[in-house]
């Protein structure tokens, strides 16, 4: 039994969770690499990808698990207008997964080893926030324009 379809406050509900947690994850790929250059070089910027290291942990992950699992909420509820297993959505999910692997195995650890003087460490940032950016891109296509739909 569905406690909501598209267009009921339950669903609605549960849409705006899922975009406003997007919201929170998404932000420091855009916000961190700009604060990044304008702390320059020395302690400044270590103690910057420290606190984004941790921010990153506690709250961006976190949002970002959170808006996938919303999304997937979202998908059931809409069971009568597609499908969890239509092409677009099953996608979203494989890049949702991506961008998972991408925060937690390359910017979040480069993060903190840039915090510990690894300047090595932020060619590995920029990729992965360059990626997840991206797959950002993909995702909302794949989301606005539900290919195969």
């Amino acid at each position: 039994m569905i406690f909501a379809a598209p267009g009921d406050t339950g669903y609605d509900i549960m849409l705006l969770l899922h975009i406003l947690t997007a919201m929170v994850a998404f932000a420091p790929v855009f916000v961190h690499p700009l604060l990044a250059n304008q702390a320059g070089d020395g302690g400044v910027r270590g103690t910057l990808m420290g606190l984004f290291a941790g921010n990153g942990r506690r709250i961006y992950a976190p949002a970002l698990i959170l808006s996938g699992l919303l999304g997937f909420g979202v998908a059931g509820m809409s069971d009568e207008v597609y499908s969890v297993g239509d092409g677009w959505i099953i996608a979203a999910i494989l890049v949702w997964i991506a961008q998972n692997g991408l925060l937690h195995a390359m910017v979040i650890p480069g993060q903190r080893a840039m915090a510990e003087g690894d300047d090595t460490a932020e060619q590995k940032v920029s990729l992965g926030e360059g990626l997840i950016v991206a797959l950002l891109v993909v995702q909302l296509v794949l989301m606005v324009f539900k290919p195969g739909a």
